[in-house]
């Protein structure tokens, strides 16, 4: 049989985004919706902590010398920018730790980077938000350190949700996560932002924008948005207020 290969094109230049995740991340199929076909993600995850959801593990899962050593396993591919998949581990100590973060996987060969929370701080500037409602799968604990990040952003949080989760927050179901997002909101918040990585999220943002005439802004979304505006590419996914600043 006659084939002609010249008769066909592609496959598609690819263009990379580096992720490095917690190593509990379960949500990569939920990831890989956020990204046009010629972006491919490579992930490199964080090691091992034997400690549920918590300060503690915030704080370990974003140590700096454990993003340079995944930054540095994903620089072979060659990615445009690298990303720190992680809500909690980007905003636990700060506002100038995340921004110390960002310099760490640079430092470590990245041409750019982003983390979670430092995606959250520029849609909020973005949008020009300055009181949002919350809503969180952590402890009281973490998510008032959320809160007080938002702070050091001159952002007030209006109203506060959180599940008190140690683990398998992948597991939660979309009727709960819609129900508690409807009871956080307030008629002062903004916008409503939906923390963690972790917690799916994906096609709740469309309905519940649809219902609460405001931004519902959600990690991975907040993450994958950062990382195409760099690349220069548009958002791919729901989330009408995004696509407006994109």
């Amino acid at each position: 049989m006659d084939f002609d290969f010249l008769a066909f094109e592609g496959p598609l230049a690819q263009r990379g985004i580096g992720v490095i995740a917690p190593f509990d991340l379960a949500l990569e199929r939920e990831l890989w919706r956020w990204v046009p076909m010629e972006v491919s993600l490579h992930l490199a995850r964080t090691p091992y902590e034997p400690v549920p959801v918590s300060m503690e593990m915030a704080r370990l899962v974003s140590d700096s010398h454990h993003l340079a050593s995944a930054t540095r396993d994903v620089l072979h591919v060659e990615p445009e920018v690298v990303a720190y998949l992680c809500t909690s581990g980007s905003f636990v100590n700060g506002v100038d730790y995340e921004r110390s973060l960002t310099k760490a996987i640079c430092d470590a060969g990245a041409p750019d980077a982003v983390t979670t929370s430092g995606a959250l701080a520029e849609v909020l500037q973005q949008l020009d938000l300055h009181r949002v409602s919350v809503l969180t799968p952590y402890d009281a604990d973490l998510t008032r350190a959320l809160h007080d990040f938002l702070a050091e952003l001159k952002v007030e949080t209006v109203a506060s949700d959180h599940l008190g989760l140690g683990g398998g927050i992948w597991k939660v179901s979309y009727r709960t996560i819609a129900e508690r997002i409807l009871a956080a909101d307030h008629g002062d918040a903004e916008a409503i932002f939906v923390s963690c990585t972790n917690l799916p999220t994906y096609d709740l943002i469309e309905p519940l924008e649809a219902a609460l005439g405001k931004p519902v802004l959600t990690a991975n979304q907040l993450t994958m948005w950062a990382c195409l505006r760099r690349m220069n590419l548009p958002i791919v996914g729901p989330g009408k207020w995004l696509r407006d600043v994109s």
